[in-house]
C-alpha cells in the first residue's frame, strides 16, 4: 500500500480537526451568551429597586436588552458565531494565500518554466507556500517525473500533469471553502430568529393592551422592548454574516483563478517545451 501523499496527508488532518471544531466552539459561545444574558444583562443594578422583574433604569440599554426574552442569548450565541468563524476564515485564507503577494508569484512561477528552470520554480513554492503553491508544487513534481517517463506520448503527459493539478485542487479546496457554510446559515437563521422574537414580543405588547382597565404598562413595554432587540440583533447579525460569506467567496474565487492559471501555464509550457 502506497503512502498518502503529503498535501493528501495534510487536508486529511485537518479535515478531522475542523470536522469538531463547530460541535466545539458552538456550545461554548451558548453557554457564554446564557451567562451574559443571565449576569451581565440581567445584573439587579440595571432594573428598579434591583428587581429584574421591574422596568429598567432610564436609558440602561442592557436592563432594555434583558427585557428582550429568551430569544436574546439564542441571538447572542449566532452573533458570536459569526465573529468567531469570519476570524478563522480570515486566518485561514491568509495562510491559504501565502507569505508573498500571489500574483507575483504566478508571475515568478511562469518566468521559471519558461526558463525551464524547474528547481527554480519548486524553490519559489517552498518559499511561498500556501494553497496555491502546494498546487503548482504537486504540478511541477509531476511535470519533473513526466520529463523521466518514456514510452508515453506527449499529450498522455500533459493529461497526467493536468490531472495532478486538478486532483491537488481537489485537495486544497475544501479547506479554503470550509465553515463557509456556518456563516451562510446564520444569514438565514439569525433573521428567522429575530423575527421570531419580535412576533412573541408582538404577541406579549397586544396581550397587555387588552388587559382589561388600564393597560399593563409594565408587560406592554416588556413585549416592545423583546421586539425590537430581538429585530435589531437579528438583522445585525444577518448582515454581518451576508457581507463576509460574500466577501470570503469572492476571496476563494481569486485564489482558484490562481490556481487554475498557474495550472494552466504549467500544462502549456510542458505541451511546449516538453518531450
Amino acid at each position: 500500500m502506497t503512502a498518502a501523499k503529503p498535501t493528501q496527508a495534510k487536508q486529511q488532518q485537518q479535515g478531522g480537526m475542523s470536522g469538531i471544531f463547530p460541535y466545539i466552539v458552538i456550545p461554548i459561545l451558548l453557554l457564554i451568551a446564557i451567562a451574559i444574558f443571565k449576569f451581565v444583562l440581567g445584573n439587579p443594578a440595571n432594573f428598579a429597586d434591583n428587581d429584574p422583574t421591574k422596568d429598567p433604569l432610564p436609558g440602561n440599554f442592557m436592563g432594555q436588552m434583558y427585557k428582550g426574552g429568551f430569544m436574546v442569548p439564542i441571538l447572542i450565541t449566532a452573533f458570536f458565531t459569526a465573529i468567531v468563524f469570519v476570524i478563522e476564515r480570515f486566518i485561514t485564507l491568509n495562510q491559504a494565500k501565502g507569505t508573498g503577494n500571489i500574483d507575483a508569484f504566478v508571475r515568478s512561477v511562469k518566468g521559471y518554466l519558461d526558463r525551464g528552470d524547474i528547481d527554480g520554480a519548486k524553490a519559489a513554492c517552498n518559499k511561498q507556500k500556501g494553497s496555491v503553491a502546494n498546487v503548482v508544487l504537486a504540478g511541477l513534481e509531476k511535470y519533473a517525473e513526466m520529463e523521466k517517463v518514456t514510452g508515453m506520448e506527449k499529450d498522455e503527459k500533459v493529461i497526467a500533469i493536468q490531472k495532478e493539478v486538478e486532483e491537488a485542487t481537489t485537495l486544497e479546496l475544501p479547506m479554503l471553502e470550509r465553515n463557509l457554510s456556518i456563516l451562510a446559515t446564520i444569514a438565514s437563521i439569525a433573521t428567522l430568529f429575530g423575527l421570531l422574537g419580535t412576533v412573541i414580543g408582538m404577541i406579549r405588547s397586544f396581550a397587555a393592551l387588552a388587559t382589561a382597565g388600564a393597560p399593563d404598562s409594565t408587560a406592554l413595554a416588556t413585549g416592545i422592548s423583546e421586539a425590537l432587540y430581538n429585530t435589531a440583533l437579528g438583522i445585525g447579525t444577518s448582515a454581518i454574516a451576508i457581507v463576509f460569506y460574500n466577501f470570503f467567496t469572492n476571496r476563494i474565487d481569486a485564489l482558484t483563478y490562481r490556481i487554475d492559471e498557474a495550472g494552466y501555464s504549467l500544462t502549456q509550457t510542458f505541451a511546449a517545451k516538453g518531450h
